[in-house]
């Protein structure tokens, strides 16, 4: 599934939100759930469990439905209530409802410092005891919903950021191999406008595809313990963060845009920069496993996966980063304290089995499965290479605002936004954690 959109800072009546909230909203019944029958729900009762999620469209659509009615005849007890919400809902309203006594039972959660400021609420249930049984078949997948070795959420999709890139305009600027380092892609820049082809597109409108660029020279200037450091502590004070942002203000300094990014939107449209890719009017993008399935729905060109290749984020010479590091994340579940257990975790071992890892691959391009046995799935060459990149790399850099408590995160984004738009400065960038953290 694409990347979240990064939030838009609205005015929300509280009020209002909280009757939206109390109207989607479902209460599970029944106290205790049994066995992983068909018979799971609490003694005997039937159980409602209220689902919020992302997929408000099909394909994704679709296989939730599929999920929906599969798990409901396997048990005929339980009713899951699907409730489909826009990225930004959850950006803004969850937070609401977890403070209101009738939060949904099920809700799209990213994991990470994310997660961990929602438990603050509450609200979110530990399922460690009902998952302890199968979730180590998702490998490392599932750390980033462990706070405290405690498992409060579960992925079902992961994700990993990289170039993707239209061979033919590479070979029509006699490039070959793609880069490995910063100068090569530099050079290689230079090679496409020579062609009269725009490098890289970046959809800055959306602002949170800049974030990727900053947080990727950060992952390769700084050590793996660094940037772990920097995010447990919301602190950006060591010099490789610094380090990054020269790396990137000469890096923008060589053009490698398209014409006005900043005002270009990010996905959904031919015009937007995942678009731009699709119909040959820029070389490249640094995107997530994502972007092939976005790009099939920008342009009417039925060949255009087999025109994209992957190569991963190169590397900053003298930086301390390992090369093979990756940026990335995923999308999973939480359940709330209110939710029927073990049904509610039941659904979401369901949706982690094999056969829905393998629709959710097939059938709505969701990219990396959390589930590494439904990876057989993947026919993309390009997001087989991404796989690969991801299942090897030396460690996975979650989306800094993820990784982050809520605020440090949106306080960055917002930094590296303004950078973009030439109106912020390093001191700005690195400040903005720490001032946002109380530190």
């Amino acid at each position: 599934m694409r990347r979240s959109p990064k939030p838009v800072i609205v005015a929300i009546a509280v009020t209002a939100a909280a009757a939206t909230i109390a109207a989607c909203s479902s209460s599970s019944s029944g106290t205790s759930a049994g066995s992983s029958s068909s018979t799971s729900s609490s003694a005997g009762g039937q159980v409602t469990l209220s689902w919020w999620n992302n997929a408000t469209a099909d394909p994704l659509k679709g296989v939730w439905v599929s999920a929906i009615t599969a798990f409901q005849t396997a048990h005929p007890n339980v009713t899951i209530q699907n409730v489909p919400h826009q990225n930004e809902f959850f950006k803004t309203n969850m937070p609401i409802a977890l403070k209101s006594n009738n939060p949904p039972d099920i809700y799209q959660q990213w994991g990470g410092g994310a997660e961990a400021t929602q438990i603050q609420s509450g609200k979110l249930a530990d399922l460690t005891q009902y998952v302890s049984g199968w979730i180590g078949t998702l490998g490392k997948a599932a750390a980033g919903w462990q706070v405290n070795g405690k498992q409060y959420g579960v992925p079902y999709d992961q994700h990993v950021v990289g170039f993707w890139y239209r061979k033919d305009l590479f070979a029509k600027a006699g490039i070959t191999t793609p880069p490995t380092t910063i100068p090569e892609l530099e050079s290689d820049n230079a090679k496409l406008k020579a062609h009269g082809i725009a490098p890289i597109g970046l959809g800055g409108q959306a602002q949170w595809p800049d974030a990727f660029w900053w947080e990727y020279f950060a992952v390769r200037e700084c050590s793996t313990s660094v940037i772990q450091q920097g995010m447990t502590a919301s602190n950006m004070s060591a010099p490789c963060f610094s380090k990054a942002t020269k790396d990137l203000t000469a890096f923008l300094a060589t053009n490698p845009f398209e014409p006005g990014f900043n005002a270009v939107a990010a996905q959904s449209s031919p015009t937007s920069s995942a678009g731009m890719l699709a119909n040959g009017k820029v070389a490249m993008e640094l995107q997530g496993d994502w972007e092939p399935g976005e790009a099939k729905g920008d342009t009417t060109d039925k060949s255009i996966d087999s025109k994209l290749g992957w190569f991963a984020f190169p590397a900053v010479p003298g930086g301390q980063g390992d090369p093979s590091s990756v940026l990335g994340g995923g999308d999973g579940w939480s359940c709330t304290t209110g939710a029927a257990e073990p049904a509610c975790a039941q659904f979401l071992q369901y949706i982690d089995s094999t056969e829905v890892q393998k629709q959710l691959v097939t059938q709505a391009s969701i990219g990396l499965p959390a589930n590494p046995a439904a990876e057989s799935a993947i026919t993309s060459p390009a997001v087989k290479a991404a796989a690969q990149a991801h299942d090897t790399a030396a460690y996975v850099a979650v989306y800094f605002d993820q990784a982050l408590p809520t605020n440090p995160g949106l306080a960055l984004d917002a930094a590296i936004a303004n950078f973009f738009a030439g109106k912020g400065s390093n001191s700005a960038i690195i400040n903005s954690v720490s001032s946002s953290s109380g530190h």
